[in-house]
Formats: C-alpha cells, structure tokens, sequence
C-alpha cells in the first residue's frame, strides 16, 4: 500500500507532537498558566493547580502528589510549597504536582471570586474539610471533587507508568485529609497504590467515645493523674455535647460520609496507610486554631492532639500509621512539607 504524502507527514506530525508533550518541563509557577479545570456532571467545575496536564499522556510520570490546602483556600500558594518539596526531592520531572482549590463565597467568613459554573464550596459549618455538600450543587461534596482527580491520574492511556499516588494536606487540608482516608469509595479501585499525609490539623475524626486524657489543658479535668495522651472514656460529655459529632467523631454525620457505615470506617481506617506530620513547635494556638469544646477534647496543641490520634488508631484499631515529628517547624506548611524526612514521604521510592 503506497501511502499519500500528505498522510504519511500529519501522522509523523502527531507523533512529534505527542513525544514532544510527553518530555515537556513541569509547569512550576503559581499562575493561570499552570491551572486547569475539574468538570463534574452538568457543568460544575473546579479549578486545580497543576504541574503537567492531565490530559495529555505522560510516560515519563511515576508518582503524583495531591496538595490540598488549609483553611485560606490559597491552592497558589502551597502549589508554590509542593512544587518547592519537588525540587528539593528530584522530583519535577516524574511526579505530578495538583494542589485543589476548595473556592467559597458566602459573603461573609468566605469571599472567593467564582469563575462561571465554578462550585462554590461550603465555607464553614459541615464544610469543604469534611466532605461538605457544594453550596452551588446538591449533587456534589468536596470529597467527590479529590475522587474525581484521583480518577483521571489512574488512566492507563495517560499516565501508564504511574506507581503511587500521595494526599497530603495541612492544617485545615490535613482535616481534610484525615476524614478523606477514611472514608473515600476509590482508594482500592484504581489500580494504583494511595497514600495519605495529615499535617498539623486541628482536629481528628474519632472512631468511638474515648478521647485522650492529658495531664493538664484538656477538657476531662476528672482524670489529672492520667498519663499525657492515654485514651478512656470522655468523662465530660453532659457539657460538651458536641465533642462526638462529625467531624470530630462520628455522629451525625452529612455529605459524603452520611451512608458509610461506621464500622466500614473503622476498617478503611487501619487499613490505609497514613502518615501524620507533627511539627514540634505546633504548641501555640495560632493561624486558625480550634479551641471549641470538641477541638479541646483532643488535647491543647495541635501536636498533642496529633501525637494522641496516632496512638490511638494504632493501639486500638490495629493501624499501621506512622508518625514523624518535625523538628524546628510550627504552624508552617513550607517548614513541614520541604523537610528531608518529609520528602522521602511524599515522594515515595525518590
């Protein structure tokens, strides 16, 4: 068969293009240049920071690390964190860097600019942090948003070499991260392994009615001579009613969670592998901590309530999670996610 000339140079043509795509250098900046949208049914979307496109096949790619961010909504800004954390791990040219932007408007506590059809996520109360039903669109929740990502990484005809995929997420991200492991409906259906990193949140989902008891600052003032961080019984539940409700435990749960029973939980729990980030120097209550009765319920910093959280799903749940201190870091997710015994986590086999 004598091909026509024409024939034969577009599809030479297609093949350049196609492996010129393929060894394109990441796109590093904060800008829209390195953004693209996340469509949901009908014509909601939502905007993500990205390092490569997600649809173009990339064969070079091994790895992808989910960013998501705390409660200023600024994607930009800890796209600017991963993207550092890849260059100081080797990583940019084989791992896919996305960091979600959970956009709110509600005139009030949340003043995003929307883009036409962006969702607008919930700001506070049952919130993007814990898989909140959009403001904008009853069909959806903030969890179905990093499934959907999730989803279009684990296609084989784009990424056909990818290996592991990492969601991490600090302080309010963190939240979110801690609730999303537990609970998302695609971590064994992808074919590809997920791993989740919680950094400094200020709060847990419990899975029961304990809560630890610490030798002082914490709510069960009836237990002082218990040692820091064991977990018993909350003893202090007739005034705070609250602290066993979601997101910080498991009672009345809405959104993506509402359905799942607890007991499935339990199980995704300690089940999925999780390492929890605590800075060593996260003991002052700043930059949007939670100091509710619930909150408090969990210990007086963030790295109390994080070391007790950790010891509790190991010890009673049977999970194999890991926890790292960082030393000389605070409230900081550039001091936490850019630290050598950080990035040898989220990038994992670098």
């Amino acid at each position: 068969m004598i091909r026509h000339p024409r024939t034969t140079i577009a599809a030479l043509a297609i093949v350049l293009l196609t492996a010129a795509a393929a060894t394109a250098a990441p796109c590093v900046t904060a800008t829209t240049a390195c953004t693209e949208w996340v469509s949901f049914a009908g014509q909601s979307r939502s905007l993500i920071y990205r390092s490569y496109p997600l649809d173009t096949r990339n064969d070079r790619l091994t790895r992808a690390f989910i960013m998501v961010h705390g409660a200023g909504r600024d994607a930009d800004h800890y796209f600017s964190t991963a993207m550092a954390a890849a260059f100081l791990a080797g990583a940019l040219d084989d791992t896919i860097v996305i960091s979600p932007r959970f956009a709110s408007n509600d005139t009030r506590g949340c003043r995003d600019t929307l883009a036409a059809n962006e969702v607008n996520w919930p700001c506070n109360g049952d919130s993007w942090r814990s898989g909140g039903v959009a403001t904008s669109d009853a069909q959806l929740t903030s969890f179905d948003f990093v499934d959907q990502i999730l989803r279009r990484l684990a296609r084989k005809e784009m990424f056909p070499n990818l290996k592991a995929i990492v969601v991490g997420g600090h302080s309010a991200g963190g939240q979110f991260v801690n609730r999303y492991e537990m609970a998302n409906k695609v971590h064994d259906t992808l074919g590809v392994p997920i791993t989740y990193v919680v950094a400094n949140p200020s709060s847990y989902a419990y899975l029961d009615a304990n809560r630890p008891a610490l030798d002082t600052g914490n709510v069960c003032v009836s237990c002082p001579s218990a040692k820091a961080g064991e977990v018993r019984p909350f003893t202090d539940a007739r005034s705070c009613t609250t602290y066993d409700d979601w997101p910080y435990g498991l009672k009345k749960r809405t959104g993506y969670t509402e359905k799942i029973a607890d007991d499935q939980l339990k199980k995704q729990v300690a089940a999925r592998p999780t390492t929890y980030l605590v800075g060593e120097l996260d003991i002052l209550p700043l930059g949007g901590f939670d100091s509710s009765c619930p909150a408090m319920a969990q210990g007086p910093t963030r790295r109390a309530r994080g070391e007790a959280f950790a010891k509790y799903v190991n010890d009673k749940y049977g999970a194999k999670h890991t926890l790292t201190m960082v030393s000389l870091c605070g409230h900081n997710a550039r001091c936490m996610f850019t630290a050598d015994p950080v990035l040898a986590v989220i990038f994992p086999g670098q």
